[in-house]
């Protein structure tokens, strides 16, 4: 299609892309921008548009027009995602309107009444309902306003958030902590023999374990054995590693102790 031709098509529709953006102007954007989204669509409608199909232009277009005003309204909304799904989309679009036909106020809360009939309406849950009402009703706020109005308080709110992430020098002593206990473990491996070392993994480190009925089968013995293989192999690894000198260091335990704090951590 050449851009003369392009350009009239365009033009032809802007009236129903104006027309289509004037009906999401209560969502607080510029109708100016929700018209360029508009027109974003309206091309978009023209490169899939396929006139074989025995569809018209602008039944085909209204489509594409909404879905670019739509995801324009979602992405400036909030700095949260929403709307990630076909049901929360018409969710949000759909639930000013319905409670307003049902008679609800504008508030952040809804009739629990109100709320089921929506939720049945548009095929959701009542807490979907709920959670999408306070979303519209309570927009976001800067982390950087003053948690004092009187401006009495020099602090904000973003002050108030604890950081439980490791400083630098903290998140340095647990990667080492980490790779320590990955040697400790490849380590202690070599003290099983083949049976038990392909048993213990199979049985502990695989997610999901291995069942004793597949393994007994693979290896040939009863699920009895098996079990006792397995267990024989774990009390060998936690003897093993209670008695070395990495463990001696954080908690005192050896060959005959309660003691598996060690071992715990690893497994």
């Amino acid at each position: 299609m050449d851009k003369q031709a392009l350009h009239r098509l365009v033009s032809s529709h802007l009236r129903l892309v104006n027309k289509i953006a004037e009906g999401y102007k209560g969502y607080g954007l510029p109708i100016s921008e929700l018209i360029s989204e508009g027109h974003v669509g309206i091309m978009q409608a023209l490169k899939k548009f396929d006139p074989d199909k025995g569809f018209r232009l602008s039944t085909y277009a209204i489509w594409w027009i909404k879905a670019h005003i739509q995801q324009y309204i979602l992405n400036s909304w909030s700095l949260v995602k929403i709307g990630t799904t076909p049901q929360q989309r018409k969710l949000f679009f759909n639930l000013r309107k319905l409670k307003l036909k049902l008679g609800a106020s504008e508030s952040n809360n809804i009739d629990e009444h109100i709320k089921q009939h929506i939720a049945e309406q548009l095929k959701v849950t009542a807490e979907e309902v709920e959670e999408m009402n306070q979303r519209l009703s309570l927009p976001d706020h800067s982390l950087n306003v003053p948690t004092s109005s009187d401006g009495e308080s020099e602090g904000e709110w973003q002050d108030l958030i604890v950081d439980d992430a490791r400083d630098q020098e903290g998140e340095v002593i647990y990667q080492d902590e980490i790779r320590k206990r990955q040697q400790l473990l490849e380590e202690s491996f070599t003290i099983l023999n083949e049976r038990e070392l392909a048993i213990f993994k199979k049985r502990r480190l695989f997610e999901p374990p291995e069942t004793l009925d597949v393994l007994s089968q693979e290896l040939g013995i009863s699920k009895e054995r098996v079990r006792q293989v397995e267990n024989r192999a774990f009390e060998k690894l936690r003897d093993y590693m209670l008695c070395h000198p990495f463990v001696l260091g954080v908690a005192s335990g050896c060959k005959g102790s309660s003691q598996k704090y060690m071992f715990v951590l690893i497994f």
